[in-house]
């Protein structure tokens, strides 16, 4: 698994998933004992510092239901629900049209979307970064910068506070590299 890769995954469960989740519990103790710094390929120390100082997942719990969970959540984790988002039927096509399997839940959320560019990236097709460029041009970047700066705005914890500023760097970054790659493609092809 490549550096993109880890970020899109480490990000998108801690979005996807309660933060009491069993499956978490790995994460959270990597982020608790200090450790996710040394695996994570961004310098972003300050913020990993200030995301394992208020990382006790028992704390998070209402934060993250407030944040994103219910009809009457502060902030819509699912694109569809956001203007310039992505309508959820639209996801579920392209992703089920580059083989990835999906599960019942919907597949414009937006730590479902960062976990699909981590399965694109892991196929590693010859074409799958133009999928991932895809995937981050057409349903992820129109919405994720009003997301992000609402998950700022309303949450109560400091841990989603630098979540969304730790994610609004990295999905940055990812696209910077995605553009790279598309130079790069079309410097090959001329």
């Amino acid at each position: 698994m490549n550096e993109f890769s880890i970020i899109c995954r480490i990000l998108g469960s801690l979005y996807n998933r309660q933060p009491q989740d069993p499956l978490l519990v790995p994460l959270f103790t990597l982020l608790q004992s200090g450790k996710l710094q040394q695996h994570w390929p961004l310098e972003q120390d300050e913020l990993l510092t200030r995301l394992q100082e208020n990382s006790d997942p028992q704390l998070l719990a209402a934060d993250y239901n407030a944040l994103f969970v219910g009809s009457e959540c502060k902030v819509p984790p699912y694109g569809s629900q956001w203007p310039q988002g992505p309508q959820e039927v639209e996801v579920r096509a392209f992703l089920t049209s580059r083989g990835m399997p999906l599960g019942e839940g919907p597949a414009d959320h937006f730590g479902a979307l960062l976990l699909a560019s981590s399965w694109l990236e892991d196929q590693s097709e010859a074409d799958e970064f133009l999928a991932q460029v895809t995937l981050f041009d057409e349903f992820l970047m129109p919405w994720c910068g009003a997301f992000l700066g609402k998950v700022e705005a309303h949450a109560s914890t400091a841990f989603y506070r630098t979540l969304a500023a730790i994610s609004r760097e990295a999905v940055q970054a990812m696209r910077d590299e995605l553009a790279e790659l598309e130079e790069q493609q079309g410097g090959e092809a001329e």
